[in-house]
C-alpha cells in the first residue's frame, strides 16, 4: 500500500484535502545533485543505468517531498530500441543522424522485443521503488506517437517540424505505418513499466500544438487512443497534449484517468471544454517560476482555487527550466501543500 495515495486518489476523481503536486521534468537539470551525476556521465548513460536514474528520480522527493515521483528516462528511448539511431548533443539536444524520409526507411524500423532492449528502463523501476518503499507512487511515461515521428523525420528539435509535417502529407501510407509500429512498441513499453511497478502512466504529446485540429486527429489522437485504450484496465493513464485544447472534448472522452494542461488555457476553459468530470493537471506557466516565492505562492494558491481542489493535481503546464531557482521551486511545492480550502 501507498502511504500518501493523495496522487492516485486525484486520478480516481475522489475528494480530497487539498490536491497533489508534482512537476514536470522534477527529475533533473534545476537541481545541483542532479548537476552532479550529469558531470561524471552522458545522458543516454544516466538512463540506461539503474541506479543512477533511480537515484535522480528520487533527488526532487528528498529535496522538495512531491506527491508523486517520474521516473528519470528520455522519451526517445523507444527510438532507440527501435533501430533508429538517437543522439544527445550537449548544447544541442536530440539529433538522428539518419532521420526517416522514404517508404524503406520505415520499412527498416523494427518492433522490438521491450523486455530485451529496454530491460535498463524496468530495473530503474525496480530500483526506484525500492528506494521510494511505497511512501509516493512513480510514474512511467512515453512521447506520443506523433512527438516521437517528429525527433524521427525531422532528425533534431524544430519550431514548426516542417520535415516531420512535408513527410504525413506527402507519403501518409508510410507516415501511418511508422505510427502503427511506434504505438506498438509504446504499448508494450508502457505495460511492461507498469509490471515493474509504475503507479500511472503519463503519455506527452509535446508537438501535438504543431498539427491543425483535422490533423491532430489522423496523425495523433488516434495513436494516442489505442495507448489509452491498451493500458486504462493496467494503471491510471494521464494525457498531455501541448497547444492541444481544441482535442480537450475528445481526449475527455476517451478513458483517460487525466488530461494536462498547457498554460495557454484557463482553467475555466479546460473545465469547460473537458465536460467538468474529469481530473485535470497543470497549468502553471514554467517561465512563471522566476517570480518571486511569495508571488509564486499567491498564483498557485489562485490557480487551486480556479480548477477547484477536487479533481485536479497541481503541475507546471510544461517541464521545469534548467535555471529555475531552488527556492521557487520550493515555494510552488510548499503552496499546495500549505492549501486551506475556502
Amino acid at each position: 500500500m501507498i502511504k500518501n495515495d493523495l496522487f492516485l486518489r486525484a486520478l480516481k476523481g475522489e475528494t480530497v484535502e487539498r490536491p497533489p503536486v508534482w512537476m514536470m521534468r522534477q527529475a533533473g537539470r534545476y537541481l545541483p545533485e542532479f548537476m552532479e551525476i550529469k558531470a561524471k556521465y552522458d545522458f543516454f548513460t544516466r538512463c540506461q543505468t539503474p541506479e543512477l536514474a533511480s537515484e535522480i528520480t528520487v533527488q526532487p522527493i528528498r529535496r522538495y517531498g512531491m506527491d508523486a515521483a517520474i521516473l528519470f528516462s528520455d522519451i526517445l528511448v523507444i527510438p532507440q530500441a527501435m533501430n533508429i539511431e538517437v543522439q544527445m548533443k550537449p548544447n544541442f539536444g536530440p539529433y538522428l543522424p539518419n532521420p526517416i524520409r522514404s517508404q524503406k526507411d520505415v520499412d527498416n524500423v523494427i518492433v522490438p522485443d521491450v523486455k530485451e532492449a529496454l530491460n535498463y528502463v524496468y530495473e530503474a523501476i525496480k530500483a526506484t521503488k525500492e528506494k521510494l518503499n511505497d511512501e509516493i507512487p512513480l510514474i512511467g511515461f512515453a512521447g506520443s506517437p506523433w512527438t516521437i515521428l517528429c525527433y524521427c523525420v525531422q532528425g533534431q528539435g524544430s519550431k514548426n517540424f516542417d520535415k516531420a509535417k512535408e513527410f504525413c502529407f506527402t507519403n501518409p501510407i508510410a507516415a501511418h505505418q511508422l505510427l502503427q509500429k511506434i504505438t506498438d512498441t509504446t504499448i508494450a513499453y508502457l505495460k511492461e513499466k507498469v509490471k515493474a511497478g509504475c503507479n500511472a502512466v503519463q503519455v506527452f504529446d509535446s508537438w501535438g500544438g504543431m498539427l491543425s485540429p483535422v490533423d491532430y486527429q489522423e496523425f495523433s489522437w488516434q495513436y494516442m487512443q489505442q495507448i489509452i485504450d491498451a493500458l486504462k484496465d493496467d494503471a491510471p493513464v494521464i494525457a498531455f497534449g501541448k497547444g492541444c485544447w481544441f482535442a480537450l472534448d475528445s481526449m475527455a472522452k476517451s478513458g483517460a484517468s487525466a488530461l494536462g494542461i498547457d498554460w495557454t488555457c484557463s482553467a475555466k476553459n479546460a473545465r469547460y471544454l473537458t465536460g467538468g468530470n474529469i481530473t485535470l493537471q497543470g497549468n502553471f506557466d514554467p517561465t512563471r517560476l522566476f517570480s518571486p516565492p511569495a508571488e509564486i505562492k499567491k498564483m498557485v494558491t489562485q490557480m487551486i482555487n480556479e480548477f477547484g481542489k477536487d479533481k485536479y493535481i497541481v503541475n507546471l503546464g510544461h517541464g521545469i527550466l534548467p535555471n529555475i531557482p531552488l527556492e521557487n521551486a520550493k515555494a510552488f511545492i510548499d503552496a499546495v501543500k500549505e492549501y486551506k480550502a475556502k
